[in-house]
C-alpha cells in the first residue's frame, strides 16, 4: 500500500465521524474534500514550503 493510502486509512474513519457530527458543531456545510485538505497539509509539511506558497492543485491555504 502507498504511503497516501495508508495514512488516509487511518485517518478516514475519523474525519467520516467528525464529517457525521458536523451539524452539531455549529459549522457550515463542508465547501472542500477533507482528503485533499489533509493532501496539502502532508504536502506542507514534506515539502516545508510556506503556506501561502501551496499549490493550486490543493484547497486554499486558509482552509488547509
Amino acid at each position: 500500500m502507498r504511503p497516501v493510502r495508508a495514512r488516509w486509512a487511518l485517518i478516514e474513519p475519523v474525519q467520516a465521524q467528525w464529517r457525521a457530527a458536523w451539524p452539531g458543531l455549529g459549522i457550515s456545510q463542508p465547501v472542500h474534500d477533507l482528503r485533499e485538505i489533509v493532501n496539502g497539509i502532508l504536502y506542507v509539511t514534506r515539502t516545508g514550503i510556506a503556506w501561502d506558497y501551496l499549490p493550486h492543485d490543493f484547497p486554499p491555504a486558509k482552509a488547509v
